[in-house]
């Protein structure tokens, strides 16, 4: 069987698709771009410390905030203490040498970070920081 194709009509390339293809790259990339800047929406005001140097901090550690109110948050999210003391379980027996950092509001109840300190200690979790920012008084 032949099939007739016409002379007239010439290939073409569809724009539409194209431009529909470039448009959902431009918005994965937008909102690939804006995962990054969660934890820096935390409400917490990290300590000033003299001996703070900025690291680059590595992949898969546990950050733990804690708000002026004494509120929990993981990675950013809001939690409860069952849920925290659940998750550093968790993160205990899948990896005893997980990195777990605190990120305590300057204002927070040191009550707050001690209990945390207990948790990780508890669960055996030796390898935990308490993150800082750098001086802004100048002294």
């Amino acid at each position: 069987m032949a099939i007739n194709i016409a002379e007239e009509e010439s290939p073409e390339v569809q724009m539409a698709p194209l431009i529909d293809c470039v448009f959902l790259l431009l918005i994965f990339f937008l909102v690939a771009t804006t995962m990054k800047k969660i934890e820096r929406e935390l409400p917490i005001e990290l300590p000033d410390s003299a001996a703070a140097i900025e690291v680059q901090q590595p992949e898969g550690i546990l950050s733990i905030g804690i708000d002026r109110q004494g509120g929990f948050y993981i990675n950013a999210e809001p939690v409860g203490y069952e849920l925290l003391h659940a998750t550093l379980r968790e993160a205990a027996q899948s990896n005893p040498e997980q990195r777990i950092r605190i990120d305590g509001d300057r204002l927070a109840p040191f009550e707050s970070i001690v209990h945390i300190l207990d948790l990780c200690e508890f669960e055996g979790l030796k390898n935990v920081a308490i993150h800082s920012g750098p001086d802004r008084t100048g002294q």
